[in-house]
């Protein structure tokens, strides 16, 4: 049987005890298998080295299966441009971990703030270029003449693969995709993604395309998100979107993520999405569940179907308890060791 070597970056704040807890869950679902190798990287790093990662940090990371993230950020140390691009980003598109994938639907015995159940939403937000590509600079700065510009980027490859990437899914799933752009407003780069959907359209005549603007999309995942099934999105209207599914979906603790390198030439991450949370770094009381929920995410993509479905079944018996539904009221140990319990 495989072993499958790790790399974990705990990162700031409550990255810390929710990795953790997922590691312990991860390795309880498949004992024996899984090699964790730990990393310090964080702001706290960043203090004592000048760097969020080593220089030679993603040669270290890249002979790993995959990699394990908690959460990097700590404004109050560190300034978040700093984090965010000497260590996610850098990671992200070193290993052309180009389709960000995030889930969302309530989980048993969670009610979102909707309370409106019957929804699963597949969101797949490109990556590695478009808003987030840090082309673009500051001149004249402090002067009443300063400018600032913040060139997006997005190329046909770019562009073709993260939608193609959606159409794959959308196949796998219920045959609907759902494209998102702001193409009445942003006439040369959204105009250019609709183009490219409609090409890429012909050859799956098996997927029914919706075209929709961000805020069109925003206010349907509100008001109707059982009408929606896999979205595919820039990496800002992505991330947008994402936030608000994980709010619909009963918060930012549910909310699990996949980095992930289709093509397997380089490892992919994975890492619930809610933060560091310095103001509840010390309590104890984060919910790991979006950390295990990711790590069942690593799993399934390493090809361990049945131990990422065994979690995923343990999940939902934990929270069909009440158990991890509602923000603080159960410690992160306990609803660690009701996922561990309902695992045997």
């Amino acid at each position: 049987m495989t072993t499958y070597r790790i790399a974990v970056i705990p990162g700031d704040g409550i990255g810390i005890p929710v990795t953790e807890a997922a590691l312990v869950v991860a390795a309880k679902a498949l004992p024996g298998r899984l090699e964790a190798v730990t990393f310090p990287w964080s702001c706290d790093f960043y203090l004592q080295t000048g760097q969020m990662m080593p220089q030679d940090g993603i040669d270290t990371l890249r002979s790993f299966d995959a990699i394990c993230l908690g959460a990097v950020g700590w404004p109050e140390k560190v300034p978040d441009s700093v984090s965010l691009h000497g260590l996610l980003l850098p990671i992200r598109k070193a290993f052309v971990q180009y389709a960000n994938i995030r889930p969302h639907r309530l989980l048993p015995g969670v009610e979102g703030p909707l309370r409106k159940g019957g929804f699963d939403i597949l969101c797949i937000r490109e990556n590695t270029e478009g808003e987030y590509s840090g082309a673009g600079g500051r001149v004249h700065q402090g002067t009443k003449d300063e400018v600032a510009v913040e060139t997006a980027v997005f190329t046909r490859a770019g562009v073709e693969r993260i939608l193609r990437f959606g159409f794959e899914q959308a196949r796998k799933r219920s045959g609907r995709l759902a494209s998102v752009t702001k193409s009445n407003a942003q006439k040369y780069s959204m105009v250019f993604w609709d183009e490219v959907t409609k090409e890429l359209a012909a050859e799956y005549p098996d997927v029914a395309i919706s075209h929709y603007h961000i805020d069109a999309i925003a206010a349907r995942m509100v008001m109707a998100p059982e009408s929606l099934d896999v979205v595919v999105a820039s990496n800002l209207f992505g991330d947008i979107l994402t936030d608000l599914g994980a709010a619909i979906q009963g918060g930012l603790g549910f909310a699990a993520s996949a980095n992930i390198n289709p093509d397997r030439s380089a490892p992919s991450m994975f890492e619930p999405v809610h933060g560091s949370a310095p103001d509840i770094a010390h309590l104890g009381i984060a919910n790991p569940l979006a950390a295990i929920w990711s790590v069942a995410m690593m799993l399934e993509h390493l090809g361990e179907v049945e131990a990422a479905a065994r979690i995923m079944t343990a999940m939902e018996t934990v929270t069909a308890q009440g158990i991890g539904t509602v923000p603080g009221q159960n410690k992160t140990d306990e609803i660690t060791q009701a996922v561990i319990s309902a695992l045997d």
